[in-house]
Formats: C-alpha cells, sequence, structure tokens
C-alpha cells in the first residue's frame, strides 16, 4: 500500500478537459492522483456557451460538461488542489513539482495546462488592450453594447464568438486574412445569414488607435496591398476581438521536456514525451486538432500509457500495492474555490436559490464546510448606505451567520467608515480579523457568480493561514512602505477577474500598507467612466492609469515595486 501520504502516483497540471479525462481514467484504475489548477475548473473550454460536437451531449455550455468530469473524477477518488506549478524537478525517479503551495512528489506527470490566447502583433494591440482592443466574448461583450466590433480570426473561435457578440453589438465585421474560413463548414452556416454579421477575406489589421479610447483601425488588403482607414458609422468608438489561436501555456517546463517553434509539447502518438514518466496531453501538444473530443482523448491515453510505468516504480522503489484514497476518505487539499460554479453560477444575485435566498443549498452546504475548518473566527463587517446594492449586500450578509460559527457579520454606516477608512466608497464588505483588526480586503458587491470564489479566499486568508506564498513573493509584498490602495473592477461573468481580485487581496493579508476592494462595475458605471474600462479585469493602484488583463501574485508584487 502507498502509505506516503505526501506521495502521489499521477500529479496532473491542469484541469481542462484533458487533465480531467486523464483524472477520470487514472483514479477509476484506483491510483492516487492529485489535479493541479491554478486559475479555473474546466479550463479555456469554460468560456464557450455552447458544445455541440461533443458525441453524445448534443448541447451544454463547456462549464457544464466540465463541471460533470470534475464530479465524475472526484467520485474516483482524484483529489484537486488549486496551485500553481512553477516548475518541475526532474532529477531524481520521483518527480518534485515546485508550486505555490509548496512542493509535489509524484511517480508520473501529466502536462495539460493548455493554452492562452494569442496575440496578434498589431501597432497599438497592446496599448488598447482594455480600451477597446479584447480577447474574450463572455467577460467583455457587455461592454459593446451598441457599439461595433472588429473581429480578428477565421477559425472556429472566431465564428462562434461573433455570433455570441451579436447580442451586444450593433455590427459585426470578421476579418479572416485567408481567403475562406479555416473551421469546419458547419460551423460557418449559421452567420452567413445573420442580419449583424459580415465577412471581409484576405484582410488583416494593421494598427489601431484613439484618443484615448479605440476609434480608429487601419485595415490592408493582402491580396491587393491597398489599405483603408474604418471608422464607426456614428463616429464613436467600436471594438476589436481578437480570436486568433493560442499559445501554449509551456514556458514553465525545463529544457529537457523538448518543444516545437512555437512551444508546443512534443510527444509521440501515445502522448509520451521524451522523459520517461511524463505525458503531455491537450492544447498544449504539438498535433493538428484541438478540440474537447481530442483533449479527451489525450487525457485517457496519457493516463493508461502511464500505468505500467508508475506500477515500475512502486516495485523498484519499494512503495507497495497500489490504492487510491475512498471519495469518503479523500484529503481536503483545497478549500472549495474551484466548486462553486455552475452554469447559471449559483450564488450570484442573478440566480437566487429557490428558497429566495442568494446562496443555494449545495454553495451553503460547500461553504460552511470550509468555513467550519478555519483557525479563528472572521468578521464580514458591512458598511451600508441606501442604495440598492446595499440591500442586496445585507442580504448576502444575513446569509452568512447561517454559514459557521467561525463567520460573524456586523454593520456600520458610510460616515463611520469614512472616520475609518477615508476615501473607500460604500456599500462595503469589509473582513475584518478576529482581533478586530481590518485585513484590508473589501467587496463593493455582492460577491457572486465567479466572484464567490474570491470571498470564499479571502476568508480563508483572512482566517486561516492563507493560500501558500513564496518567502521571496511574500518578502516583495511586504518591502512595500507606502500606503497603497488597489481597485480591481470587475464584470461578475468574466472567468478571468477571480485571479486577480485574489492576488490583490492576498497582497493586503500580506502588508497592512495595502487595501485591496473589488468593485463590481454594473453597480459602479462611474469608475467605467472615469477609467474608460472596455474590458475586464481592470486593476487601478493609487487612482493612476489603469492595468488590465489577469494577474497572479508574483504580477501584482512586480507591478507595486514600479508603481509605489
Amino acid at each position: 500500500m502507498n502509505t506516503d501520504s505526501s506521495l502521489y502516483d499521477f500529479a496532473i497540471v491542469g484541469a481542462g478537459p484533458a487533465g480531467l479525462s486523464a483524472a477520470i481514467y487514472a483514479a477509476r484504475a484506483r491510483y492516487r492522483v492529485l489535479v493541479l489548477e491554478k486559475d479555473r475548473i474546466g479550463g479555456q473550454i469554460t468560456i464557450t456557451s455552447e458544445v455541440v460536437n461533443y458525441p453524445g451531449v448534443e448541447k451544454c455550455s463547456g462549464k457544464e460538461l466540465t463541471e460533470r468530469m470534475r464530479r465524475q473524477a472526484e467520485s474516483f477518488g482524484a483529489e484537486f488542489m488549486s496551485a500553481e506549478v512553477r516548475s518541475l524537478d526532474l532529477s531524481q525517479e520521483i518527480r518534485v513539482l515546485h508550486t505555490s503551495r509548496g512542493e509535489i512528489r509524484a511517480l508520473s506527470v501529466i502536462i495539460a495546462t493548455g493554452a492562452s490566447p494569442r496575440k496578434v502583433g498589431f501597432r497599438g494591440e497592446a496599448e488598447f488592450q482594455g480600451r477597446g482592443v479584447a480577447y474574450c466574448a463572455t467577460c467583455d461583450g457587455e461592454f459593446f453594447t451598441g457599439r461595433e466590433v472588429l473581429v480578428v480570426g477565421g477559425g472556429f473561435a472566431a465564428v462562434e464568438e461573433s455570433i455570441f457578440l451579436a447580442k451586444y453589438a450593433s455590427k459585426i465585421t470578421i476579418l479572416v486574412r485567408r481567403n475562406e474560413f479555416s473551421c469546419a463548414r458547419s460551423a460557418v452556416e449559421e452567420l452567413e445569414h445573420h442580419p449583424k454579421i459580415s465577412v471581409r477575406f484576405n484582410t488583416e489589421i494593421q494598427e489601431v488607435s484613439g484618443d484615448g479610447i479605440l476609434d480608429r483601425a487601419v485595415l490592408r488588403n493582402n491580396v491587393t496591398g491597398e489599405t483603408e482607414e474604418y471608422h464607426a458609422a456614428d463616429g464613436g468608438n467600436f471594438g476589436v476581438f481578437v480570436f486568433a489561436g493560442y499559445e501554449p501555456s509551456t514556458g514553465w517546463l525545463p529544457p529537457e521536456i523538448t518543444r516545437d517553434s512555437s512551444g508546443c509539447v512534443i510527444t509521440d502518438e501515445r502522448c509520451r514525451t521524451v522523459v520517461p514518466g511524463i505525458c503531455a496531453a491537450g492544447d498544449l501538444r504539438a498535433k493538428d486538432l484541438r478540440q474537447v473530443v481530442t483533449a479527451v482523448a489525450d487525457g485517457a491515453t496519457a493516463a493508461t500509457v502511464l500505468e505500467k510505468e508508475v506500477q515500475a516504480l512502486h516495485e523498484k522503489l519499494g512503495i507497495g500495492d497500489l490504492t487510491v484514497h475512498a471519495p469518503e476518505r479523500k484529503k481536503d487539499t483545497a478549500p472549495e474555490e474551484n466548486r462553486n460554479e455552475s452554469r447559471e453560477n449559483p450564488g450570484s444575485e442573478e440566480n437566487a436559490s429557490g428558497d429566495g435566498r442568494l446562496l443555494d443549498s449545495q454553495i451553503r452546504s460547500q461553504l460552511a464546510g470550509v468555513f467550519g475548518k478555519m483557525a479563528s473566527t472572521v468578521t464580514a463587517k458591512l458598511w451600508e448606505d441606501d442604495s440598492t446594492l446595499s440591500g442586496l449586500m445585507r442580504s448576502f450578509a444575513g446569509e452568512l451567520e447561517d454559514l459557521s460559527a467561525n463567520l460573524a457579520t456586523s454593520f456600520g454606516t458610510a460616515a463611520e467608515l469614512q472616520e475609518k477608512h477615508p476615501g473607500i466608497r460604500t456599500p462595503a464588505l469589509e473582513l475584518l480579523r478576529q482581533d478586530g483588526s481590518s485585513s484590508g480586503i473589501f467587496f463593493h458587491a455582492v460577491p457572486g457568480g465567479h466572484e464567490l470564489n474570491s470571498f470564499v479566499i479571502g476568508v480563508y486568508n483572512t482566517g486561516g493561514p492563507g493560500q501558500a506564498v513564496s518567502p521571496e513573493t511574500a518578502e516583495r509584498i511586504r518591502r512595500i512602505s507606502r500606503p497603497v490602495q488597489i481597485q480591481v473592477l470587475v464584470s461578475l461573468s468574466c472567468t478571468m477577474c477571480p485571479e486577480t481580485v485574489m492576488a490583490a487581496h492576498r497582497a493586503a493579508t500580506l502588508n497592512p500598507l495595502i487595501t485591496a476592494e473589488m468593485f463590481d462595475l454594473n453597480h459602479f458605471p462611474e469608475l467605467r467612466e472615469q477609467y474608460a474600462v472596455m474590458s475586464v479585469p481592470c486593476m487601478i493602484i493609487n487612482s493612476g492609469k489603469p492595468v488590465f488583463g489577469k494577474k497572479n501574485l508574483d504580477q501584482l508584487a512586480e507591478i507595486l515595486e514600479g508603481a509605489v
């Protein structure tokens, strides 16, 4: 029997379809399996509103499909941990993964970290990210309601996301650099007769510009070489959404794991890398077709291929018979930050439970379990005003009291808040430590939808040991010697916002000079106008220039060092 509680048979890095499939196969074969995911369970497919080509599933959202996979993997005993894997040590037969939550030891590793949206590189792309240039229709589509949109790309993602964006935009023009789409004909048929969508083939975007907000683009016909300026018909600003493929998330891998010129991991047809005991699965693998169905096939292949190698190591190292923790005995390796989402985002103010509460029974049960394990009491103090949002937040605070004896609530007025924390807006939900001191964490929202995760982690960081942070990063945060106010502007539908919110809140718990606030822009339109926000997450530090895009704690530390 494997009696070493710190040793896993399989460490699976990434919880997209490939990683979840590998977890299902390995755990069902009674191996000890740990899935590590730094972001969200399900990966990039969770931002897809409709999956219609997965065999046996006529139609569902990407989030719904991968949530089923996660539950299936857990039912077989797979464990999940929210952690970023920063490096992989291959010097010993037992592999060591260095993560944001410490070292993990494993007999085999399946790399399934997927890929992230690729930037095209036209002039002004970086400058106008968040000011008109965007990469996630789910996160940022609503910011372009009633506006024109250019979509860059000719693959399935560009087609699908254009159809989704048509719910918001007044007009969509798809720019395809070739003379035809690169996806299946069936995917294109729906947009051919769409009244809002037109297509321009052999066309690329060369440059975007504007006075603070994007209002001009230069387009080039790559057959004739002719260029033209594009302006919205109403003379106002417009959006550019880029869906030009993905870059593999492989920069953290050691040089022993070979990659091609684009960064994709090179494997054989059985998903094996050149390093024994290490497989790669999913979109980061060098291959022709990248779909959910090929990702889950990779995961299954990788898991079954590694079985013999894991068994051989058990015998060689004298570890003993293979076993897996039964689900009822399974160690809870992480707070429930990645387990609180369904297709409808229970817990959001838009999706109250059937009994009139904002949190449904399943979420209440999960949160009670997490908060019951805290080392000390946390008080959620609501600083109220007379707004509608304040009333919703009071309802949320009222529900918290029933979850755990470790979680209390209290209330204060806007005037009292200004005496204690000048400059903090109301309504605000502040997290206080057991001794009454402020954690520096504030929510200006009902923390529902994806941001329920942020609230759970905020409470965990305030009342428990908190998420593991490398000593180097913690020291960088603690060295900041001047007051810092971080405001993270989000949308509750954004899948990329929580990581930035969690990073800001974690920084606040590490340094009393830092305050970190999360704002739901739906309730604070004045902030959207003040900072010309057209993409989330958006981070404002000491009322300075907005910083757009998802940031982890290491990236935030670097930004703070430069800002203060």
